[in-house]
């Protein structure tokens, strides 16, 4: 075989996997209005890309009616998103593939339009996205961010107790797991760094301070589940979405990877956001989590069957995670075993 070891069985928690190709989370925005429930063409997409026995991680789902910031994206926190996902997870399931729920708020990077009642997004501080950056509104009008509202510190337990629900949630869907949205500019990553968190509460300050939120949500979904079924994804050297690099990254996400290892999630997901025009994540971070954190390690960004071979054989990663070559091939763990176009 050309890619033994990207076709390799591999055991992730409870789970026995037939290759190590993962569906990264890609947002598809094709869910039911006004219930943002998945509809069939959700379970037709997924069943699709589910063949051959592996592990997808479904497209980033709100936690909540306020944690928003997009049009059409289904989400975990009513009976009739539940039952919409349901649907497809059977579809995955009758397919023998293995499938994770990612669990999202958006934060600041949302509008009054996607909000309840019109009411200002929340942030750990009241800092906007660049105003160079535009977004859009619930009805498709493009607008500079607006300035969010800072979380109070007592309100910051009901969003963890939301991540707790929709994880249970989940599990009454049929998913197999979680993966916890930790990445890409959103609201736990917005606690992480410093630009966007200046709180002077417990949770700002020290990477002690600034972590807390995410170690918190991991915790809680872990106890809600089972730290067997629930992963999280983070995306060091991130750009997206206005968070801009600054000094100690690396000695905090260093922190992080050690603090997640203590709550044993069953994985980390780093993605390398490069291929797309941002900094590279340097490969000593890449090899802090590899030390660090003794679980299930996914790579992802910009893989194609070549390269992810080399990342497994020389032992960087458990598996690896793909997101356009998959989206637009959905038989693509057949075209890259047989060696196809």
């Amino acid at each position: 075989m050309k890619f033994p070891h990207l076709f390799s069985p591999v055991q992730i928690g409870p789970y026995q996997l037939k290759h190590r190709v993962v569906l990264a989370p890609l947002t598809r925005m094709r869910a039911s209005k006004p219930s943002l429930a998945p509809r069939p063409l959700n379970a037709e997409y997924y069943a699709q890309r589910s063949t051959s026995g592996g592990l997808l991680i479904a497209e980033a789902s709100p936690v909540s009616a306020t944690a928003f910031g997009a049009p059409a994206v289904p989400g975990i926190y009513t009976e009739e998103q539940i039952a919409g996902w349901r649907k497809v997870v059977d579809a995955v399931h009758a397919r023998g593939g293995v499938i994770f729920l990612q669990l999202w708020h958006v934060g600041r990077v949302s509008h009054s339009s996607f909000q309840p009642g019109g009411a200002l997004p929340v942030a750990p501080s009241a800092i906007a996205i660049s105003q160079e950056l535009k977004t859009s509104t619930a009805d498709g009008k493009v607008v500079a961010y607006e300035t969010p509202r800072a979380l109070e510190t007592s309100e910051i337990p009901g969003i963890v107790e939301a991540f707790r629900q929709a994880a249970k949630n989940a599990l009454a869907a049929g998913f197999d797991g979680v993966e916890v949205h930790g990445a890409n500019g959103y609201l736990l990553e917005q606690f992480i760094r410093p630009n966007s968190n200046i709180r002077t509460d417990k949770y700002g300050g020290s990477i002690e301070n600034r972590a807390r939120f995410v170690i918190e949500v991991a915790e809680a979904t872990a106890a809600a589940i089972g730290k067997d079924k629930v992963g999280i994804r983070l995306s060091p050297y991130g750009v997206f979405n206005d968070m801009p690099l600054y000094p100690e990254m690396e000695a905090d996400y260093t922190y992080l990877a050690g603090k997640l290892n203590e709550v044993g999630l069953v994985y980390v997901h780093l993605v390398d956001h490069s291929p797309q025009g941002a900094p590279e994540v340097p490969a000593s971070i890449k090899r802090t989590f590899r030390n660090k954190f003794k679980r299930t390690l996914i790579l992802s960004g910009g893989y194609d069957a070549k390269s992810a071979e080399a990342d497994l054989a020389t032992g960087k990663a458990d598996l690896i995670a793909v997101g356009r070559p998959i989206l637009s091939n959905p038989d693509l763990i057949e075209r890259w075993k047989s060696d196809a176009a």
